[in-house]
C-alpha cells in the first residue's frame, strides 16, 4: 500500500501522534493524502450524510455557566442564539429513502456572537472507530459496493460486515445501529449528541471535559423494523414531512441542551478513556446537566441554497470551547474543512448566507473564487505600520480564541494507546440496559443484516465477536441465522460484564412516553358517527395529538348533517404511517371494508406492530377478516363518544408491548 504519490506505507491504521494520546501532527502526510482524496471523492453530493433536511431556530440559555466556560452565549441565561439545524442519514444519497437502518446526523450551526459554532454530532453517542485513519475505509465498507452499486443506503451486505468483524472497535456502534435507535419514528423524536469529548474554558484558562447531548422534549419513539420497510414504500419523504409540518403547524420542536462535565481527575480514575470516541459516559455516574433549549421554529424558503449548501465544521467552535486529543477529531478538523472546497466550491463558502457569521468578521484572507466582501483599505498583511482603517485588524489578546495549556510528551508514533483496547465492555453495558423487547430487536436485526451477507465467513466472525459482548445475543443471533455459534473471538482485553446498568441508554426505560407531537389515524366512511368522531377529535387535540382522516376514497364522507374532507384515500395511507389508529366506519361500508386487502393489511399491521386500535362495533367483520379477534388484548378496544377519551390516554403508551407477535 502506497499514498497517491507512491510511497510506500508501514501502517494504515493509526495517525501520527505526540506519544499514545497525543494531538495528531500537522505533518501527517499519510493521514492527509487519505483524508484529502476521501473528501473529495463524490461529485456533487456530501460522501456521507447526503440525504439531509434543514431547519432554522434559536438556542435559549437557561443557565449562566461562566464557572466553565466564557462562551458569550452561557454568560447570562435569557441569551438567544440563532441556529440551524440538519438531520440527515449517513450512507445513502440524496434520493434515498427517510426510513434506512443507518445512523443519523445532528449537527448544528449556532450563529453565536462571537462566531460560528458547530456541534456536528449523531443520534448516536459513540462511533464505529477510535482513529481518523480509518474512516475513508469505514465509508468505503458501508457505501454501496464498487462492482455493483448497490445495496443503496442499507448496511446490510459483505463489504461493511467484513470490515467491521475485522474492526472489533466498532462492536459497541453495532449494538447501536442494530438498535431501534438506528430507525427513530422523527427527527423529532431522537436524541443528539456531540459524540466526542472536548472542553470548556473559562475566563481563568481552567479547562473540563464535556460532551453535548441533545434531549428531545417530544420524547424518544422509534418505528420497528416491519414498519420502516412499508414507509419506506408509502412515504420515503416520512421525515422531512414530519418536520415540515411539525414547524408549520406551530407544534415546534425542542430538544434541551445537556452537558456532561468531567475534570481531569475523573478522566485519569475513569475505567475508559476520555479520547476514545467509541465510548460513553453514563449517564447515572455522571449526570447530564441541561444549561440551554433548542427550538426549531422555521423551515427554510429554499432546500439548495439552504439545507443542501451548509457547511458544518468539527473545527468551528469559539472562545471557551477547545479540542481534545481525541483522534477521530483530530482527523474531522482537517476534513470537514477540506470538503466544503470541492463541494462548495471555493474556500470563501463563508459567504453563503447559511454559513455567514453574523457577527463581526475582520481578517486578511483575500480574494478567490466567490468573493463576495468589499474588503477596504490599503493592507493587506500584518504586522504593517499604517494607522485607521488602512491599518486592517488586529489580534485581541483579552477576548480573543486561546488555546488551553496543556503539556504535550512522548515519541511521535503511529500507535493506539493501550487504553483505547476495552472493545467489548461498553457494548455489554448497552446490551443489559435495554428491554426484553429492545433485545429481541437487536438480535433481529443482527440476524437481518448478517443474513445478507453472501460469505459465511463473515458471519461467523462477527458471531464471535458478539461472544464477546454476550453469550446469549451470539446465540440468538446464531439461532435466527440457523448456523452453530462460534466461541469468542480473542479479545486485545477481556471485557467486562459487571459494569452497572444505565436506563438512559434505553427507549423503553427512558421515562416521557406521550401522545403529544403523534397521529392518529382514523378510518372513516359515509355513515360515521359523528359524535364519536368529534369526541374523539377533542380528545386528542386535549393530548396534543393530530387526527388524520383516511377514507375509502379521497372524496368527502357523508355524516349525518354534513360532509368531512378526508386528508387521505385507504389505498395511500397504510397504518404504518400512524401513532395509532381508529376504526370508526358506517355499518355499510364496514361490511364492503372487510373485502378489501387495503382495509384488511391496514388493520393486520397496526396490530401486528402493536398499536392501540380503537373501533366501534361495525367492524367486527373487518377485525376478523384481518385477523384480530376483537377484544383480542386490552390494546383492541371497542369506544364509543363517552369511552373514547380513555383509548387516547392509553395510547399514550404509543405501543402495546405486550402483545406477542410472531414475525
Amino acid at each position: 500500500m502506497t499514498t497517491s504519490t507512491g510511497a510506500p506505507l508501514s501502517d494504515d491504521q493509526n495517525s501520527l501522534r505526540v506519544g499514545d494520546r497525543g494531538p495528531t501532527l500537522l505533518e501527517d502526510f499519510v493521514l492527509r493524502d487519505k483524508i484529502f482524496h476521501f473528501d473529495h471523492e463524490r461529485i456533487p453530493e456530501r460522501v456521507v450524510h447526503a440525504r439531509g433536511y434543514g431547519a432554522h431556530g434559536y438556542l435559549e440559555t437557561l443557565e449562566a455557566i461562566p464557572e466553565l466556560t466564557r462562551a458569550a452565549l452561557f454568560q447570562k441565561a435569557g441569551t438567544r442564539t440563532e441556529a440551524f439545524v440538519r438531520f440527515s442519514t449517513v450512507a445513502g444519497n440524496l434520493g434515498s429513502a427517510d426510513l434506512a437502518r443507518d445512523v443519523r446526523g445532528f449537527a448544528v450551526k449556532l450563529y453565536t456572537s462571537e462566531g460560528n459554532w458547530d456541534i456536528v454530532g449523531n443520534n448516536i453517542p459513540v462511533f464505529f472507530i477510535q482513529d481518523a485513519m480509518k474512516f475513508p475505509d469505514l465509508v468505503h465498507a458501508v457505501k454501496e459496493e464498487q462492482d455493483r452499486g448497490w445495496p443503496q443506503a442499507a448496511s446490510a451486505h459483505d463489504t461493511f460486515w467484513d470490515f467491521v468483524s475485522l474492526m472489533p472497535e466498532s462492536t459497541h456502534m453495532l449494538m447501536w445501529q442494530m438498535s431501534d435507535r438506528a430507525i427513530p419514528r422523527s427527527f423529532r423524536f431522537m436524541e443528539g449528541f456531540g459524540v466526542h469529548t472536548f472542553r470548556f474554558v473559562n475566563a481563568a484558562g481552567e479547562s473540563h471535559f464535556v460532551k453535548f447531548h441533545w434531549q428531545p422534549r417530544q420524547g424518544m419513539q422509534s418505528v420497528v423494523w416491519d414498519e420502516a420497510v412499508k414507509i419506506n414504500g408509502a412515504d420515503p419523504d416520512f421525515h422531512r414531512r414530519d418536520l415540515w409540518h411539525a414547524i408549520q403547524s406551530g407544534d415546534l420542536p425542542q430538544w434541551d441542551l445537556g452537558v456532561q462535565v468531567v475534570d481531569e481527575e475523573f478522566a485519569d480514575t475513569w475505567d475508559f478513556d476520555i479520547l476514545d470516541p467509541t465510548k460513553l459516559i453514563p449517564e447515572e455516574l455522571v449526570p447530564v446537566r441541561v444549561i440551554a433549549r433548542l427550538t426549531l421554529d422555521r423551515v427554510v424558503d429554499n432546500v439548495f441554497a439552504e439545507t443542501e449548501q451548509v457547511a458544518f465544521c468539527t473545527q468551528n467552535i469559539v472562545p471557551g470551547v477547545d479540542f481534545t486529543n481525541d483522534p477521530l477529531l483530530q482527523g474531522r478538523n482537517f476534513s470537514y474543512l477540506d470538503t466544503q472546497l470541492k463541494r462548495l466550491g471555493s474556500t470563501n463558502f463563508t459567504h453563503l448566507p447559511v454559513n455567514a457569521p453574523r457577527c463581526p468578521v475582520a481578517h486578511f484572507q483575500r480574494d478567490g473564487h466567490m468573493q463576495t466582501q468589499l474588503q477596504r483599505g490599503r493592507a493587506n498583511y500584518e504586522p504593517n505600520s499604517f494607522t485607521g482603517e488602512d491599518r486592517g485588524p488586529r489580534a485581541d489578546r483579552h477576548s480573543g480564541f486561546r488555546t488551553v495549556e496543556r503539556a504535550e510528551s512522548g515519541d511521535t508514533r503511529r500507535v493506539r494507546a493501550e487504553s483505547f483496547a476495552d472493545h467489548y465492555s461498553q457494548a455489554n453495558l448497552f446490551w443489559r440496559s435495554q428491554t426484553d423487547v429492545e433485545q429481541d430487536h437487536i438480535a433481529s436485526a443482527f440476524a437481518f443484516e448478517l443474513g445478507k451477507c453472501e460469505m459465511p465467513t463473515i458471519r461467523t466472525r462477527m458471531l464471535a465477536n458478539l461472544g464477546n459482548v454476550d453469550a446469549t445475543l451470539a446465540e440468538r443471533v446464531a439461532a435466527k441465522l440457523g448456523m452453530p455459534c462460534p466461541s469468542p473471538s480473542a479479545a486485545a482485553q477481556p471485557p467486562r460484564h459487571d459494569l452497572p446498568e444505565s436506563p438512559a441508554l434505553s427507549i423503553l426505560r427512558t421515562p416521557g412516553a406521550s401522545l403529544a407531537g403523534r397521529t392518529i389515524g382514523v378510518l372513516v366512511s359515509d355513515g360515521t358517527d359523528p359524535a364519536l368522531l368529534e369526541a374523539l377529535e377533542s380528545a386528542a387535540a386535549s393530548a396534543g395529538a393530530r387526527v388524520e382522516l383516511i377514507g375509502p376514497t379521497a372524496g368527502p364522507v357523508k355524516l349525518k348533517r354534513s360532509k368531512r374532507a378526508v386528508h387521505h384515500a385507504l389505498a395511500a395511507a397504510p397504518s404504518v404511517l400512524f401513532d395509532a389508529v381508529a376504526l370508526l366506519p358506517g355499518p355499510t361500508a364496514a361490511a364492503e371494508l372487510a373485502e378489501r386487502k387495503s382495509a384488511k393489511d391496514f388493520v393486520a399491521d397496526a396490530f401486528g406492530h402493536q398499536k392501540f386500535i380503537a373501533h366501534n362495533e361495525a367492524v367486527e367483520a373487518l377485525l376478523e377478516a384481518a385477523g384480530v379477534s376483537p377484544g383480542a388484548d386490552d390494546g383492541v378496544v371497542s369506544v364509543d363518544a363517552d369511552t373514547v377519551g380513555d383509548f387516547v390516554d392509553r395510547a399514550a403508551e404509543l405501543r402495546h408491548w405486550a402483545r406477542v407477535v410472531r414475525p
